[in-house]
């Protein structure tokens, strides 16, 4: 294998399938990801669970091959190097010789046939989304995962699809996004697929926003499949029956709140620099015209802000995890919040008036 190749052509696929590979890893091949140079040069990196593999056609190969390199070493080789720095690869032996002017090195290497692979067996389901779309389908909802939750299927985020819509949820118990696009594919009746965490998270990287790229999603039993642009990210899904969550979702609050997005977002975030840091807690009291914001911690600081809405209901205090609060008005875009509520021991319902196809829920806490 023999090739030579501009850094800036090699850094961005490097980086895109550097990421997945675990920093310690029990097996050796892991730690390494593997390249093919042939037609073009492809890089894929795995961990097993996740597999992201992407390329370049700019390059020069004069000898075609594969074999597998330390991942971290060639990433940080390549970014230590020079803007426009051309970079000289060659395979001697059981090493890869890397030249870049008066740069030289020799890393180890390890033979790409024990390279594992995560394989789609079968294809239940396939459609095209814009990448754009979605991207804003994982920025609406990918945040309301949970982190190393015992019932892992909270560990990812939940794909239905069902009559030409398709329908992103997640949620750890405490708060709910769930996101909605129509007119996407054809469902045969309603289908479920769950990413886990760490596959989310590496399409979210994969799918680039504001791009007018097409990306091709494949879904079997047990595995998903991206295809963007040169990228292609194939995942392990989580084998699990997510919980109905449509039962999580308040209905015929009596109580409307509406107010300025970022205003309110804002004094939030003053106001939790105060809370209490394990618990998180915030202090809403809603009267007519108002919102009020109070936090304290074990150290008897406090704070609180009151910030001008349209409410014309009764009187009401509640308490919320603050960081849920941030979360959801972080992932809105418009100018405008609502909340509807029933009563301090209820969820509240929380929407963007300019996105009608979002909508997050967030269970309250004691006061």
């Amino acid at each position: 294998m023999k090739f030579s190749i501009k850094r800036e052509a090699l850094l961005e696929p490097l980086q895109l399938v550097s990421n997945v590979v675990e920093r310690r890893q029990t097996l050796p091949i892991l730690s390494n990801l593997l390249m093919v140079a042939g037609d073009k040069l492809m890089l894929t990196g795995t961990d097993q669970e996740v597999e992201i593999s992407a390329g370049t056609a700019e390059f020069k190969c004069s000898e075609s091959g594969e074999i597998t390199v330390p991942a971290r070493k060639l990433l940080d080789i390549t970014r230590s190097l020079p803007e426009s720095a051309s970079m000289e690869f060659r395979l001697e032996g059981n090493r890869l010789a890397i030249e870049s002017g008066r740069f030289k090195s020799h890393l180890a290497t390890l033979p790409s046939i024990d390279f594992p692979n995560v394989e789609m067996v079968s294809n239940e389901q396939s459609f095209d989304l814009p990448a754009n779309s979605l991207h804003q389908l994982l920025e609406k909802t990918s945040f309301a995962m949970a982190q190393q939750d015992v019932r892992y299927f909270f560990n990812g985020v939940l794909v239905e699809i069902e009559d030409k819509q398709i329908r992103f949820v997640a949620t750890n118990g405490q708060r709910l996004a769930i996101s909605v696009m129509n007119e996407v594919a054809e469902g045969q009746g309603l289908q479920q697929f769950i990413i886990p965490r760490k596959g989310v998270n590496e399409l979210a990287r994969v799918v680039p926003d504001n791009s007018d790229l097409t990306v091709s999603l494949e879904f079997s039993a047990n595995h998903m499949q991206a295809k963007c642009g040169e990228a292609i990210l194939t995942t392990k899904l989580i084998d699990a029956t997510y919980p109905d969550y449509t039962k999580a979702i308040p209905e015929n609050g009596d109580k409307t709140l509406m107010g300025d997005r970022v205003e309110i977002r804002e004094a939030l975030v003053r106001t939790a620099i105060l809370s209490n840091e394990m618990y998180r807690n915030v202090r809403l009291i809603l009267a007519p015209g108002k919102l009020e914001m109070h936090s304290n911690n074990p150290l008897q600081e406090e704070a609180e802000e009151t910030v001008s809405v349209e409410y014309t209901g009764s009187n009401l205090e509640i308490g919320f995890n603050v960081s849920f609060l941030i979360d959801v008005l972080s992932a809105m875009q418009g100018d405008k919040v609502q909340m509807v509520l029933s009563d301090a021991n209820s969820a509240c319902l929380m929407t963007d008036p300019d996105d009608i196809n979002s909508r997050y829920v967030i269970s309250p806490m004691m006061l």
